[in-house]
């Protein structure tokens, strides 16, 4: 009787495959789309003030966010995400976690001096009509910037503002 051990070949296989992903290195400019998010903010907006804080960890490959709102219409409300970019698509990815269950999974894309996160996947209203959600960061200086959280039901041909939120460093 002949025995096939496929166990050491599987597991020289996963292995392989993490070191061949841990070698496809990005390139610092890549590594370097998010950094002006980097670092401690004031956050208003309409109704309602806020902190964010984002660091680099692990490495510098991964970007951290923790958001709280502190005053007014969202009050209690916390969120974290984190964003790294991954060289085999060559594209940002960052999840979303919240204090009210919520979860979002969204995609990169760098359009001139804006960098937007939108829906890797589009998402179903009751009513069965299909949206894309994205975040917009714009109008960015070392100091501040601007971030809308929009929809569009019409595949991103027009986008509906959600809520805006002007980021202002902290002192």
């Amino acid at each position: 009787m002949k025995r096939l051990f496929l166990l050491p070949i599987i597991i020289t296989a996963t292995i392989g495959l993490a070191f061949s992903q841990a070698n496809n290195q990005p390139s610092e400019e890549d590594l370097s789309k998010l950094d002006f998010w980097v670092g401690e903010w004031d956050l208003t907006w309409e109704g309602g003030k806020g902190k964010n804080v984002i660091e680099k960890t692990l490495k510098g490959r991964v970007i951290q966010e923790n958001f709280k709102a502190t005053e007014g219409n969202f009050n209690g409300y916390l969120g974290m995400s984190i964003s790294t970019f991954d060289p085999r698509d060559g594209k940002w990815h960052q999840a979303w976690a919240d204090s009210q269950g919520g979860f979002i999974n969204l995609i990169g894309i760098m359009d001139g001096d804006q960098r937007i996160f939108q829906l890797a996947e589009p998402g179903t209203m009751p009513d069965g009509t299909q949206f894309i959600n994205r975040m917009r960061f714009y109008d960015i200086q070392e100091d501040s910037f601007t971030w809308d959280w929009e929809r569009s039901t019409d595949d991103g041909k027009n986008w509906q503002l959600n809520w805006r939120i002007q980021y202002n460093r902290s002192k």
